[in-house]
């Protein structure tokens, strides 16, 4: 379907980060725009705010009679989704055209000139902070991002001058295999997914195909020393980054009274004296893969140096909720052991002689069974852990796979605990803390607001 023939856009799984970013495209363009999700979130009320029409039952009697008219409506569907869901199921029986969220990514990439980030962690960071360093340029963007923009309170950036799109390209589900990249960023192919994947090669072999999709004239920034190996077309150039080394890599870092500043060494030109608006550790490298995309399509150097002193971070990203005298209290999305390793040492750097306490919730049974001695030496950096259950998302529970084989696995010396969900707010109400972080991708983060004010209400 041409996008000249859509009149109507239905989603099913409205709620999810990428998918409600497209929603607000297509609410934007002044589609009608319905949608299913199994329950109420922010971001389904926001759409709802914004105009969309979305229900929580499975119930193919409740899809609006606006989206049900096979001939200008649009489908779209999240993986995540069961493949018997009764309304998708209706979708597929009745000649709409239905298409994962890729796809319709995919038509964008090829309409727009798509800059894509792609890589097993770094890639919501990176992609929004080289979103946020072009849209406050000259040049401008469109974007669709996997996380809420500090910047922008949105996971989604409209611009009617601007022909290029930011996307965040997910490897899950082989998804990012839809895109047609202009440009790319692949920050990291740590293997994951493996329910999906099943081995490690297969996994580095879906980013090799990924690499063959940019467009001839464009480029690739890859992180240096990956072990994937790229296979680009010709007239795609290839650029290498890293923290120190590369084509693109930082000089001169000061890290010092909560600040980070670096040089941004360059093939085009060096840009001095950058300051990080988010003063991570981590986000140094992830900087120099933004600026290097964005310095590529045109970002002259005080744009480059203004947008990564502006820019503000992303929602559940390293998220500081409190800081004060007495208590840190942050919240960080990382879920894979890689995220979570980068994410314990950029803390500890910052907080080298403070108590760090960390309640990790796992994410998938089968990320769990396939990394939990990588999760236990990650975790091991901090001086305190306290697991909960296992989240599901997706999952059946498999046997044997349990939070206790990360805690088993700890180094000695870790104090550590296992607790119950239900049970973290009082465990947080009967516990002394100098800096706590929140870590996982599941539904634990429900519960960070109550935990602020807790800590508030504690460390007055």
């Amino acid at each position: 379907m041409e996008l000249k023939d859509i009149k109507a856009v239905y989603f099913v799984g409205a709620g999810g980060i990428g998918m409600s970013a497209i929603a607000r495209y297509f609410l934007k363009k002044g589609m009608i725009v319905g949608g299913y999700d199994k329950t109420p979130s922010a971001l389904t009320l926001q759409l709802e705010k914004e105009g969309a029409l979305i229900h929580y039952e499975e119930d193919v009697n409740l899809i609006p009679k606006a989206c049900q008219n096979s001939s200008n409506t649009l489908v779209i569907y999240t993986p995540a989704v069961p493949k018997d869901h009764a309304e998708l199921v209706y979708f597929q029986e009745n000649g709409f055209d239905v298409e994962k969220r890729a796809q319709v990514l995919g038509m964008l990439t090829r309409t727009h000139k798509g800059l894509c980030v792609a890589g097993t962690h770094g890639k919501t960071t990176t992609s929004t902070m080289c979103a946020h360093i072009m849209h406050q340029s000259s040049i401008d963007c469109n974007a669709f991002l996997g996380g809420i923009s500090k910047n922008y309170g949105t996971n989604y950036i409209l611009s009617e001058k601007s022909d290029f799109v930011v996307i965040e390209a997910d490897e899950f589900d082989r998804s990012f295999h839809w895109l047609r990249p202009w440009m790319s960023v692949i920050t990291s192919t740590d293997p994951d997914h493996l329910d999906i994947y099943g081995t490690k090669e297969a996994y580095l072999e879906s980013f090799r195909h990924y690499s063959t999709l940019i467009q001839p004239g464009g480029a690739l920034i890859i992180h240096k020393d990956l072990e994937m190996k790229a296979d680009v077309q010709d007239g795609v150039k290839v650029y290498e980054y890293s923290l120190h080394e590369g084509d693109f890599h930082a000089e001169n870092i000061v890290i010092k009274n909560g600040e980070i500043t670096f040089d941004f060494i360059s093939p085009i030109e060096n840009v001095l004296n950058v300051e990080l608006g988010q003063p991570v550790p981590i986000n140094i490298e992830n900087g120099v893969a933004a600026m290097a995309m964005a310095q590529l399509n045109g970002c002259n150097a005080e744009e480059l140096r203004y947008g990564m002193k502006t820019y503000g971070g992303v929602d559940r990203r390293f998220d500081f909720k409190l800081k004060n005298d007495r208590i840190t209290f942050l919240s960080d999305y990382a879920h894979h052991p890689k995220e979570i390793y980068q994410s314990a040492k950029s803390i500890r750097e910052l907080y080298q002689d403070k108590k760090i306490t960390a309640i990790f919730q796992p994410h998938l049974y089968t990320r769990t069974r396939d990394f939990y001695q990588d999760f236990a030496d990650a975790l091991s950096q901090l001086d305190e852990v306290i697991l909960t259950e296992i989240y599901p998302a997706r999952e059946e529970p498999i046997e044997g796979v349990t939070s206790r084989l990360i805690y088993d696995n700890l180094k000695p010396g870790v104090e550590k605990q296992i607790i119950e969900k239900k049970n973290v707010l009082e465990f947080v109400k009967n516990h002394d803390f100098e800096v706590l972080i929140v870590l996982g991708a599941g539904d634990l983060d429900n519960q960070v607001p109550e935990i602020t004010d807790i800590l508030k209400e504690k460390y007055k």
